[in-house]
């Protein structure tokens, strides 16, 4: 599996600041305090992908991306952390996270690559990071924890032009194991 991302998928996440990619099926989902969410059901595994349009009026882009990149700052507000840390013992840097799931579920483990690029469009400077899980054998399955194999997500960050930022992101994974996908649909609610 290709570990990098292309120039391609970069630009996809970025023009979505201007215009949503939103053709048929994409339904709008919900709609709170300015963020509009739209998801998208995956026949193939019954789960939804998202997309997610907003902004943050109190936030600048550029902190923002700093904090979604911040691995040791996860661990503190995000109580379902197990553990997270940046892997480089292979030829690649790959992410491991293990999230914690209530009793009686296994918790969910999370091999992942990651890029932030910083871009200047026109004169726009606009934060994409984007991620996918991936496979690598510095990383093997741990017994009792469930391997999430197929997590994609990007996202996209620039000024609103005042204090704060518009925000795009993309999100789909599949938590596997026997959990039913309409429990798994309800939770993302």
């Amino acid at each position: 599996m290709e570990l990098r991302f292309s120039d391609d998928q970069f630009q996809g996440a970025w023009s979505e600041l201007d215009e949503p990619v939103l053709p048929e099926p994409w339904q709008l989902f919900t709609e709170t305090m300015g963020i509009k969410i739209y998801r998208l059901y995956d026949e193939q595994s019954g789960l939804y992908e998202y997309k997610i349009y907003g902004a943050l009026e109190d936030c600048s882009p550029e902190l923002c991306a700093d904090v979604y990149m911040d691995l040791n700052y996860r661990k503190q507000w995000d109580q379902y952390v197990k553990a997270l840390q940046e892997d480089t013992s292979g030829e690649d840097k790959v992410i491991y996270w293990e999230v914690k799931y209530p009793f009686p579920l296994s918790n969910r483990d999370y091999v992942y690559v990651r890029e932030r690029r910083n871009l200047d469009i026109d004169g726009r400077k606009i934060y994409v990071i984007l991620a996918k899980s991936v496979t690598v054998p510095h990383c093997p399955e741990k017994s009792g924890i469930i391997r999430v194999n197929s997590y994609k997500q990007s996202l996209a960050i620039e000024s609103n032009g005042k204090n704060g930022c518009k925000v795009f992101m993309c999100y789909f994974d599949n938590p596997g194991g026997m959990i039913p996908s309409w429990l798994i649909n309800w939770a993302a609610k």
